[in-house]
């Protein structure tokens, strides 16, 4: 079963999103990935968000760019963590991506990584996911033991 449920708006932020695959390829914790989007599927984006935790994920990592309402829209439909990835694909280059997942309404919570984030993203999934999975606990610690050695 999967834990992490990673939705993008488009399948060319894919390579923008590898990053966080990786991460969670190494640290032994599985995935699924979607491509959804806020504004051309929005009823597919209310059904991913509804439907989340009854898929077994528990936390959401969400990657957009442009207005990059996606992470918040996902967020409105479920009270899973979801973390939010600004994506780097518009002429501002992400800046308008991070001030939509940051400015989020007091009560609809996303966290945000940085511009192109997604490696981060997916160590805040495995520091989150840590809580209650040991093996993802140990996992996550011996990563960054092997930073620390670096």
């Amino acid at each position: 079963m999967s834990l992490v449920g990673i939705v993008m708006g488009s399948k060319s932020d894919g390579p923008l999103m590898q990053p966080a695959l990786d991460v969670l390829g190494e640290l032994g914790i599985d995935y699924e990935v979607s491509i959804i989007s806020a504004h051309r599927t929005p009823e597919k984006a209310r059904e991913y968000g509804q439907g989340a935790r009854e898929k077994g994920f528990e936390v959401i990592i969400a990657g957009a760019g442009w207005a990059a309402h996606l992470p918040g829209v996902i967020a409105s439909w479920t009270t899973l963590p979801v973390i939010g990835v600004p994506l780097a694909t518009s002429q501002l280059k992400g800046v308008d991506a991070i001030y939509s997942v940051v400015q989020m309404p007091a009560g609809v919570p996303v966290a945000c990584v940085a511009i192109d984030g997604a490696k981060n993203a997916a160590l805040l999934a495995a520091a989150i996911l840590g809580l209650k999975h040991e093996d993802t606990r140990q996992a996550y610690e011996g990563y960054r033991q092997r930073l620390a050695a670096q």
